[in-house]
């Protein structure tokens, strides 16, 4: 759909399955290019999607109780997937584009949203009807030519000031776990790649990028937070690898592995923290 034009485009309302099957390149997929992860393996699983996770059912579920968008939820009555009535309804639900919950997960994500709508950050920033959730935007990345694309969860609108507010649900929300899992999952590169597309697209005065997290247990903690800017600098310039990578290998067709075409066999060394500690004790 994008291929045809260097302009950015905004569409409201895209269905999230044609979203994903663009062929520009998503904050995801230019995290997935670095390491640990290698060019041959976002190759890979570009062409070869999975099926959906039963660990991501809770997060498409509050998504669509706190957002009002995406998948229609099935919610069977049953306490477990153990008969063969509640295996054949998951089944027909998933096939019919729904996500399935169980009864008690269900009233879980319920008491979730009820959670994020009684937080005193979280609660106002997703206010319905003050901002539009899953907005699909592309753009084509100056410096590389490249197309990309993001799709905020929630966008708000506000005079000079355009709140882009990425909604997680997590096994722990605390603050230190919250900071180790921006560092496992890039998330300080899904920072700056959504708010460049943001300007790109829409031309903003200002734009801030807002994550909330929340605990999938009980009492649903949340944890709002802002990025700090050198963790917002090195995501950018990680980014900026990124789209640089997957210009080269569009251009060669080539998508290689952690290792590259070579004619002698690399070294490879222990962690640094290891090298030192054991040189310490072991080297004289």
């Amino acid at each position: 759909m994008t291929a045809a034009t260097d302009a950015p485009v905004v569409v409201d309302g895209m269905p999230a399955d044609k979203y994903h099957a663009d062929d520009s390149l998503s904050s995801t997929g230019a995290r997935k290019l670095l390491p640990p992860g290698c060019p041959a393996q976002y190759r890979y699983d570009r062409d070869h999607p999975q099926p959906p996770k039963k660990e991501f059912d809770y997060g498409h579920a509050a998504h669509k109780l706190v957002l009002n968008d995406g998948p229609q939820l099935a919610v069977l009555d049953y306490s477990t997937y153990l008969g063969r009535n509640a295996k054949d309804e998951r089944d027909e639900a998933r096939a019919a584009g729904m996500v399935p919950l169980l009864r008690h997960e269900y009233e879980q994500v319920e008491a979730m949203a009820e959670a994020i709508r009684q937080h005193p950050i979280a609660g106002p920033l997703f206010k319905p009807g003050t901002g539009i959730p899953e907005r699909s935007i592309f753009w084509t990345d100056k410096a590389t030519g490249v197309r990309c694309r993001c799709r905020p969860d929630w966008l708000k609108q506000l005079p000079g000031l355009t709140l882009c507010v990425d909604y997680k649900t997590t096994t722990d929300a605390s603050p230190a776990a919250v900071s180790k899992a921006i560092e496992k999952y890039g998330y300080h590169q899904q920072d700056p790649w959504y708010t460049d597309g943001i300007y790109a697209a829409l031309d903003p005065a200002d734009v801030r990028f807002v994550f909330v997290f929340q605990a999938k247990t009980p009492p649903y903690l949340i944890t709002v937070r802002e990025l700090d800017q050198q963790s917002r600098d090195i995501g950018r310039a990680k980014n900026g690898r990124a789209l640089r990578i997957y210009a080269e290998c569009t251009a060669a067709g080539l998508w290689p592995d952690w290792t590259g075409p070579v004619t002698e066999i690399p070294t490879i060394s222990l962690p640094t923290w290891a090298a030192i500690r054991e040189a310490e004790e072991y080297l004289p």
